[in-house]
């Protein structure tokens, strides 16, 4: 009888060992970039960038279809290393960040397609809007950063929005509709 009650505690540690959950993280605001890059009559391509995003991971790196991701984007925060563009962007032809402060971003699910790289499908709200997406992810690394000593994950995204999808229409089509977003990020184990 002992020997059977060992066998099951022991099947059970196992299959919980195996079953673990997903860890959590928190962004690390200084090592995440959220960028993007739109098109200007034809003419050049204007790369910009969100100076303020927060975000959690669950990260499962046995079974990565377990993990989620959840972000949080100031959209005043909108940075094109010009003032009077950045102020337009922040009006209601852009992205009206007094009536839509924030622009959120949450997984629905993660396909693994490979050793490293998956497929981010989430619901991204801009506007008041919110409409499926689905990002090119790849993971980058896990394990202690030798910088801050602290168990980190890293990625990188990328995909096209078209912003007409959320209501976006000023100056389209001479302003390019489809919008690239480029994202790396840091997370580190809460």
């Amino acid at each position: 009888m002992k020997t059977v009650l060992f066998a099951a505690a022991l099947l059970a540690s196992v299959t919980a060992t195996a079953q673990a959950a997903p860890v959590a993280y928190k962004l690390d605001p200084s090592h995440m970039s959220v960028a993007f890059i739109v098109n200007h009559l034809g003419f050049s391509n204007v790369i910009g960038r969100f100076n303020t995003a927060a975000g959690e991971v669950s990260f499962d790196k046995d079974a990565v279809q377990n993990s989620a991701l959840k972000v949080t984007i100031d959209a005043a925060s909108v940075d094109t290393a010009h003032a009077k563009r950045d102020e337009h962007l922040r009006s209601p032809d852009f992205f009206n960040a007094k009536e839509f402060p924030q622009i959120t971003f949450k997984s629905t699910k993660i396909e693994k397609t490979g050793d490293r790289t998956g497929k981010l499908h989430g619901d991204l709200t801009m506007l008041g809007t919110t409409k499926p997406v689905i990002l090119d992810v790849t993971f980058n690394k896990e394990g202690v950063s030798p910088a801050s000593k602290l168990e980190t994950v890293g990625f990188s995204a990328r995909g096209t929005v078209k912003r007409t999808d959320f209501g976006m229409k000023y100056g389209a089509p001479n302003i390019g509709d489809e919008i690239q977003l480029l994202i790396e990020a840091e997370a580190v184990k809460s």
